[in-house]
């Protein structure tokens, strides 16, 4: 292991790389100092040109940050990553189709830096079927340009896959809090742990050039091995970045890192708007011992909405970055969580949820159909991408779409054909899943018939602020029936009064079986 400064450490990038970028979202164990070094270099000399960024996770602050400085044109060939959210400035230049451009599920291609690690041809899940990622609805990719096939639809044991290629690493972007002088690193006060290490392997297996960015250097031996996340074997450059923040927005929070447990009274609480309507609604569908996750987006206010209610602590709330309990972050601070029971490396996470581990999944939309369609990943003149939304959506047992009917301006949401496919109502029809749509005025189910509205808000006018806001006529049950009054209301909802009479999550058959027989 060598240290050397970021503008001396983004010299070993060639024009016609590969770069593998570690990080998450706004600012989370991002290698920020790497990231603008090449962008320095690339302005000063034109150099490199054409490189791929991979990366899987969105990067960025919205603005200028994380992958936003390779906004330039000739300095990118490509891009695939789970979202362009984070890098407005990417998702322009797929627009204008100046890159190849692809974004591809989160899970998919975190669990993938697992395969390329260990040499196997790539990653076979059902993760993507029947969406935009899915090659008979466009691959993934974003722009024009993207013509190669990242994801083939192959049929294994008479059933349907999808398989993601493996991509060849010539350098790695990463970050950690401490690395020792013989190159192990640490992530203690990081807010995530992502697929660091994976990336690390990928990269060495590939005979590539692993550059970590760390805040600190110790002795070498005074790391405790069971800190370390990349070991030093894996590590050919360290840049030291004292400076280096938790997020974009936060220098550091010991909440994020574990380091302390906050008290709940600093767990914001939400205004009375249209988001937090949504959040409590989404709520009643919560059960004592339920396992969850939250997307970005108007569905991370249930977290506050929990808190609030005193009720966080009977649920379990995570999130795809590798959070088990406590209270996920919202905003540009999505992807941390304020006292968690266990941070995980990602692609365990998304094992779990691909598994079918969640009860319940609250995602937010940004269009829905007359099929059961919903939209998140391209809309409005917007590259977004999935993130971890797929992997999420396919897999839980029940799904609760939240956000506002219609958009800023008054379009409507509901629509009768999403521009993207992200998640297919055939498909959950298909395989039995329960899935609601929450809005702050009514609530719909999926149904085999389509899209069928039960609830509406207790003001609200069928025809004038629903039926009225909507591109097409949803069906109507037969059992409509008003939203909860307290929903509306400044005071709390007594989510816990409710909880309390409900079952809880039941054990697996074997215990139930066993605590039968011991009675």
């Amino acid at each position: 292991m060598r240290r050397v400064t970021a503008d001396e450490a983004v010299e070993v990038v060639r024009s016609g790389d590969t770069l593998l970028i570690g990080g998450s979202g706004g600012g989370h164990a991002v290698p920020e100092a790497l990231m603008a070094a090449l962008e320095r270099r690339f302005l000063a000399t034109g150099e490199p040109r054409g490189i791929t960024a991979l990366h899987p996770v969105g990067l960025g602050d919205g603005v200028s940050l994380g992958a936003n400085h390779f906004a330039h044109r000739g300095l990118l060939k490509r891009v695939v990553s789970g979202t362009y959210v984070n890098s407005p400035k990417i998702s322009d230049m797929a627009l204008r189709d100046e890159i190849e451009g692809w974004t591809l599920p989160q899970g998919a291609l975190s669990q993938l830096m697992r395969e390329m690690a260990a040499g196997r041809p790539g990653l076979l899940t059902k993760t993507g079927l029947h969406t935009f990622v899915d090659p008979r609805h466009g691959g993934g990719r974003q722009s024009p340009s993207a013509k190669d096939d990242l994801v083939e639809l192959v049929t294994f044991r008479g059933e349907e896959y999808l398989f993601y290629k493996p991509y060849h690493v010539d350098v790695a972007f990463l970050r950690g809090t401490t690395a020792d002088e013989a190159g192990n690193v640490s992530m203690e006060q990081e807010a995530v742990t992502l697929e660091m290490l994976s990336e690390a392997q990928a990269t060495r297996r590939c005979g590539g050039v692993v550059i970590v960015q760390v805040k600190r250097m110790a002795r070498a031996g005074t790391l405790h091995p069971k800190m370390v996340k990349i070991p030093g074997i894996l590590v050919d450059l360290v840049v030291v970045e004292p400076d280096q923040r938790q997020t974009y927005e936060t220098g550091y929070s010991p909440a994020y890192s574990g380091e302390v447990r906050t008290p709940l009274d600093d767990i914001p609480v939400l205004p009375l708007d249209a988001r937090k309507i949504i959040a409590r609604r989404a709520a009643l569908e919560l059960f004592p011992g339920a396992i969850c996750n939250l997307g970005s987006g108007v569905m991370t206010g249930i977290a506050n909405v929990a808190a609030e209610e005193g009720v966080l602590d009977r649920v379990c709330l995570t999130n795809e970055q590798g959070h088990v309990g406590g209270a996920p972050a919202s905003g540009n601070e999505a992807g941390a969580a304020m006292n968690p029971d266990a941070t995980l490396d990602q692609p365990y996470q998304f094992d779990f949820y691909d598994g079918g581990g969640l009860d319940l999944a609250f995602l937010s939309f940004a269009e829905f159909d007359e099929s059961g369609n919903v939209n998140v990943s391209r809309f409005g003149g917007r590259i977004v991408g999935p993130g971890g939304f797929i992997n999420i959506s396919q897999h839980a047992r029940r799904v609760i779409f939240g956000g506002t009917l219609a958009a800023k301006g008054g379009a409507p949401k509901a629509v009768r054909q999403v521009e993207q496919i992200t998640f297919s109502g055939a498909y959950a029809r298909e395989r039995g899943q329960t899935v609601l749509i929450v809005t702050e005025r009514a609530v719909f189910r999926l149904i085999p018939e389509g899209v069928e509205l039960i609830e509406i808000a207790p003001e609200a006018d069928l025809e004038r602020d629903v039926v009225g806001a909507m591109a097409f006529r949803p069906l109507v049950s037969p059992q409509l029936r008003r939203m909860d009054p307290r929903l509306f209301g400044a005071a709390r909802i007594g989510l816990a009064a409710d909880l309390a009479q409900r079952p809880a999550r039941p054990p697996p058959a074997r215990l139930a079986a066993l605590a039968r027989a011991a009675e």
